[in-house]
């Protein structure tokens, strides 16, 4: 059965669970390969895959759009490494899924801006609450796994804004590779050194191709097939899941057991933005994070 065939909720969780899947092998390999060398390969697979899957339109790119244009790619580039660095940063000090849930405040800031409603200041609240929650928690939680994971969350909400904007200058999924290559760049020379001689170790270059093909390549894929067929707002409701989906991937893969009140904190962020999402008429729609 092809992902043509797969109803849209299946493909928007298939996504989820690819996604966090390779963010916990990712921290899994933490101890063999710094983070920092860990995001250039996944940074690197996605512009190698994006580059090959959209040749076509790459060709001449440069000639047919204005500097204005090409900026814009360059900061969602800038704005994509700089996310990945941070929430790797996160991963590397607290639990898996205390890192994603402080990052998607980035997200549910985006859905309420701007809002005049009273009942999106409540959401707004309530996830705040959350991360105080997640804050305080001690433990395996630490102020700098926070800090950082608040700034992938700053950059999650920068990257939905580009995202939409260079979609309006670029055809397809060319603004997205041109900005994963700058992103490549732009994390290359901090990933090659803390990688050095081992970033040429197959072994290891083989995991950080998974990492880049689970986290980058086939989330992005499976959730577009998945928007083509379902409302946005449908679509938003569903990743308000992927907190949820990164403790249990990080309980089954990492064997991180979160207590009573981190699952609490994070319940409050999942409730927090799945009710943004659901009482917003529009709502910009992250595809990776």
């Amino acid at each position: 059965m092809g992902v043509a065939a797969l109803p849209p909720p299946a493909l928007v969780l298939l996504g989820i669970v690819s996604l966090q899947a390779g963010a916990g092998l990712a921290k899994d390999l933490f101890d063999r390969l710094p983070p920092n060398a860990i995001v250039l390969m996944r940074l690197l697979t996605a512009a190698v895959v994006l580059c090959v899957i959209g040749r076509r339109a790459l060709r001449g790119v440069v000639r047919r759009h204005s500097r204005g244009d090409l900026a814009v790619a360059a900061g969602f580039g800038l704005t994509l490494a700089l996310m990945n660095f941070s929430i790797y940063q996160s991963m590397a000090r607290i639990p898996l899924g205390i890192a994603v849930t402080v990052e998607f405040i980035g997200p549910l800031a985006v859905a309420i801006a701007a809002s005049r409603r009273l009942l999106d200041l409540l959401w707004a609240v309530l996830a705040f609450g959350g991360v105080v929650m997640l804050a305080r928690g001690g433990g395996d939680v630490t102020l700098p796994g926070i800090a950082f994971g608040l700034l992938a969350g700053a950059c999650w909400a920068a990257y939905i804004v580009l995202s939409a904007i260079t979609g309006r200058r670029f055809s397809g999924s060319t603004g997205l590779a041109l900005a994963s290559v700058v992103g490549t760049v732009a994390i290359m020379p901090v990933g090659v050194a803390a990688g050095g001689t081992s970033l040429l170790d197959p072994s290891l270059l083989l995991f950080g191709v998974a990492v880049g093909l689970l986290s980058s390549v086939i989330p992005y894929s499976l959730e577009l097939e998945a928007l083509r067929r379902m409302p946005a707002r449908v679509f938003g409701i569903l990743m308000s899941l992927e907190p949820a989906v990164a403790a249990l991937m990080g309980l089954i893969i990492l064997g991180e057991v979160l207590n009573q009140r981190e699952w609490a904190a994070i319940g409050c962020v999942i409730v927090a933005c799945a009710g943004a999402t659901r009482t917003r008429r529009r709502l910009p729609v992250p595809l990776d994070g």
